[in-house]
């Protein structure tokens, strides 16, 4: 057992704490776990961040959770590993380099492919550390040693390996569908990296002329442009309005084609006029109606986003933008342009660049999903795996069920190179890991390789296994996978999540991990989407520098709850960074009378010498039942519940009434002073524990200062509720005592007495409360600084204009106002207070009864005005008790 070596300093200083601390538990190698079979293994992947990111808050909440449950699992004796690695995030890496030789007069062009990957690696070397760094600003306690990037020479093999087994099996294959296509960047990109914007717009609605001159069709477009590539009209079969014009055609303005009218069930009856114009090579739905009535593909909107020839002549060459205007305007010179509505919706834009997204049919790799996805979606059914919240379940189960085939292509030079070669004399397609010196097929040399890359999130979805070793049997996979918990947000279920599930499945025939945590997202104050770019967002390196890890991690962990929407601002980590001061504080205090103090077994239960007092026996069951909801909070990923267990725990309980009632034992005889220094210290040390996984830094340098076993608190055991030490009737008479001190210090309030000032009270107590108070008198007396105590069965009305009181369940608290106050003052106050409530009342209630305030005013205006009202109300009315009472 180490002595206490020093005093804690008067100030915490995170600052110094922090890097001292990270840097000695790197220093003794705790963060990497060696392979051992003998012991229970606790592993994680944590999600990849790119390597051209820097920390955000949704960073620093996802990745504190899985910290919390890494440092608790290691203290409950698990071997843990946390395996922290980068994503090479293809588009935004090129994008960042692209942004860089552009400043240099080049284009990637310029440099061809392979000098412009040797600019993307350099670019990495520099700046690619950057949120590493800020994760250890954090305290993370990941396995530096094992960091993995997902385009690591072993990891390219897992790629590659992965693809050439999916494309042996037939289920990868080339093929034209539309997808999400950027103008700007030219390649096509995932939906996770769609960002919708809010645009002001218009909905055109045309008319289409039926061939036979007996009339037109309306349909109704947000994108007019797009109306040269249509192949047919469509409207639902069940749509009355149509039935007898289907099978009919129609004139497409602007051009000499006639496309016909089809009845097709996807067609939204409410939407516009009920009739939709079809275009299947620029809308994913409109090609599936395509693919299901067998029309034909036009693409009349190029890969860089200006018309193509099959739009005609005149409109060829332009951009797309113009080209609405243009034939907007040709439509209406025509008679075709029906009406114009202002119309809001939600246009995709390019999350890198912001340029609109084109739906463009599009030569792509596609990989085959149903197969695939068919075990993926039992292991979930099954509870092999399960979401937390549960509802996630459904979500992910109804994509599984209705998933399209997946676009695995990418036009970029930064990535994972496809690797296929085709034969330029055959055209034989040959997956292969290395260079291809001749055709299988034909035996020809004439052979080349792919030129796009896999989209990222193909390379993602082996992370949790690739990163142990995959398509090798090491022994880190064979001993830590599969994982325990994947902690992720809701928006990568389909791009992430589900792709991992059935990749680990598909090659290993085993889960990736047992739990799916879905952790909340974090918006403003006023509940907005948090932007640097708007302004509404909030910068965690910012408040660490200001208030401490520890601070940003217990605000964040206190707010995360199974709603799934966090609001959060620099407001609660100063909260937070204030309840760290208090614990230091409150350390200070019980370290400088631990003097000559040597921890011993708590004893003295029962009666008699050495018994422990009332509220010895009350902090001890409090502080096991808050062992056991932190327990029970982090097994079932109620972080929230844990961290206000322990803030209301330390803060008020321990803090405010514990330490208080222990002063003047400390001042005791030596017994008595032994006992109070043994609970003083077990409860700290212990409670240290508990908040250790929340609040690493703080806690481990207090924990220094205080007698201990071993080199650092994260190696300590985590505490264990012990239900021999729950008390039931200690706790029930505290709390007795607790409301009587509170109501008493109100009252103290009220009258404008000092806590200091000693007072008189008399107690009227019924049934059980009566034994109650009786059992904790001492303690009342001493907190409420009640100098004379009297118990009473009642107090005749004509004597109650003597006291003030307070009423709580069963028991009622005379304080004697004689000599505490001027009463002729008193009642003096109170008219003046009660006038000002008057004249505020008078003018909130004004408000409410004006017809023209009502009806224009915000809700929100009117709820503040009705809280105002019913504020004053219960003010005035104390106030007027209050006068009666003293006025006798």
């Amino acid at each position: 057992m180490s002595e206490n070596q020093a005093q804690l300093p008067t100030v915490y200083d995170p600052t110094n704490v922090e890097n001292k601390w990270y840097k000695f538990w790197l220093d003794k190698n705790y963060f990497h776990p060696e392979v051992d079979p003998s012991r229970p293994k606790y592993s994680i992947t944590i999600p990849p961040p790119n390597v051209t990111g820097s920390l955000h808050i949704g960073h620093a909440l996802c990745y504190s959770i899985q910290d919390v449950l890494v440092r608790w699992k290691r203290m409950q004796g698990f071997n843990t590993l946390c395996l922290p690695g980068t994503d090479h995030a293809g588009i935004a890496t090129q994008t960042k380099v692209e942004a860089q030789i552009a400043a240099e007069g080049l284009s990637k062009y310029d440099l061809g492919r392979e000098k412009f990957l040797e600019r993307v690696w350099a670019w990495k070397a520099e700046y690619g550390g950057q949120i590493i760094h800020q994760f250890k600003t954090m305290g993370f306690s990941f396995d530096w040693e094992r960091e993995r990037f997902t385009m690591d020479t072993r990891y390219v093999d897992a790629v590659q390996e992965s693809f050439i087994r999916l494309f042996n099996k037939g289920y990868i294959y080339r093929g034209a569908r539309v997808i999400n296509w950027c103008p700007r960047c030219r390649t096509a990109i995932s939906d996770i990296e769609v960002e919708y914007v809010e645009q002001k717009s218009h909905l055109w609605h045309l008319r289409y002329p039926l061939e036979d001159g007996s009339g037109y069709v309306v349909v109704a477009t947000t994108r007019p442009e797009t109306m040269l590539g249509d192949t047919a009209v469509a409207v639902n079969p069940n749509d009355k309005r149509y039935t007898g014009i289907v099978g009919k055609n129609v004139k497409l303005p602007l051009t000499d084609r006639v496309i016909p009218i089809v009845a097709d069930e996807y067609v939204d009856m409410e939407f516009g006029t009920g009739a939709v114009k079809t275009t299947p090579a620029h809308d994913p739905n409109d090609f599936e109606i395509g693919m299901r009535h067998n029309l034909p593909q036009i693409v009349v909107i190029g890969p860089d986003g200006s018309m193509t020839a099959e739009a005609g002549p005149r409109y060829e060459g332009l951009d797309r933008f113009k080209a609405r205007q243009i034939v907007v305007e040709d439509l209406e010179a025509q008679g075709l342009l029906e009406q114009v509505d202002d119309y809001v919706h939600s246009v995709g834009t390019c999350e890198r660049c912001h340029t609109t997204i084109e739906p463009l049919l599009s030569e792509q790799w596609f990989c085959k999903m149903k197969e695939l996805a068919k075990p993926a979606i039992e292991v979930v059914k099954q509870g092999k795996i399960k979401f937390v919240p549960e509802r996630y379940e459904r979500i992910y189960i109804d994509w599984m069920e209705n998933v399209r085939d997946w676009c695995i292509s990418r036009q970029l030079w930064w990535g994972h190179r496809i690797p296929i070669w085709r034969c330029e004399d055959c055209g034989e397609f040959t997956a292969a890991k290395s260079k291809l010196e001749a055709c299988s097929k034909c035996g020809s040399h004439n052979v080349k390789q792919e030129e796009d890359v896999l989209d990222t999130w193909f390379s993602s979805a082996l992370w949790p296994f690739a990163t142990m070793g995959w398509p090798e049997k090491t022994p880190e996979l064979d001993y830590f996978f599969p994982t325990d918990v994947l902690v992720t947000s809701r928006e990568i279920i389909y791009l992430w999540v589900a792709r991992m599930i059935f990749s680990s499945l598909e090659y290993l025939q085993e889960i990736p991990f047992n739990d799916v945590y879905i952790y909340a997202t974090v918006l403003n104050e006023e509940g907005k989407r948090m932007s640097k770019s708007l302004g509404t967002g909030v910068d965690p390196l910012n408040l660490i520098e200001h208030y401490g890890a520890d601070a940003l991690r217990f605000a964040l962990i206190q707010q995360t709850g199974m709603n799934q929407d966090l609001r959060f601002s620099d407001k609660r980590v100063e909260d937070i960074r204030n309840f760290g001061n208090k614990m230091w504080n409150a350390s200070r205090f019980v370290i400088m009378n631990l003097e000559g103090y040597t921890p011993s077994p708590l004893a003295g239960e029962g009666r008699g010498e050495g018994a422990l007092r009332l509220e010895d026996r009350w902090i001890l069951s409090r502080l096991n039942r808050v062992i056991e909801t932190v327990n029970s909070s982090f097994g079932t990923y109620n972080m929230d519940t844990a961290a206000r267990a322990l803030y209301e725990f330390l803060w008020s309980e321990y803090c405010d009434w514990y330490i208080e009632l222990a002063k003047p034992r400390l001042r005791g005889d030596e017994q008595e002073k032994a006992q109070v220094q043994n609970v003083l210290y077990h409860v700290l040390e212990t409670t240290l524990r508990l908040m250790h996984p929340i609040m690493p830094f703080i806690t481990e340098e207090i924990w220094h200062a205080l007698p201990h076993e071993g080199d650092s608190i994260m190696m300590t055991e985590f505490p264990s509720a012990d239900a021999a030490m729950f008390d039931d009737d200690a706790e029930r008479q505290m709390n007795a005592v607790m409301d009587a001190v509170r109501a008493i210090r109100n009252l103290r309030a009220e009258l404008g007495v000092s806590l200091g000032k000693s007072i008189s009270l008399t107690v009227v107590a019924r049934g059980e409360m009566n034994d109650l108070i009786k059992s904790g008198q001492g303690a009342l007396q001493f907190l409420a600084k009640v100098e004379k105590l009297a118990f009473v069965d009642s107090i005749a009305d004509e004597d109650k204009a003597k006291y003030m009181s307070a009423h709580l369940t069963d028991l009622d608290l005379f304080v004697e106002a004689a000599g505490l106050i001027d009463v002729d003052k008193e009642l003096a106050r109170i008219d003046t207070e009660l006038k000002s409530i008057e004249k505020e009342l008078t003018r909130s209630e004004g408000k409410l009864s004006n017809e023209k305030f009502m009806s224009r005013a915000p809700a929100d205006i009117v709820e503040k005005e009705r809280r105002i009202v019913a504020e004053l109300t219960e003010k005035k009315q104390k106030l007027e008790e209050r006068k009666k009472s003293l006025a006798g």
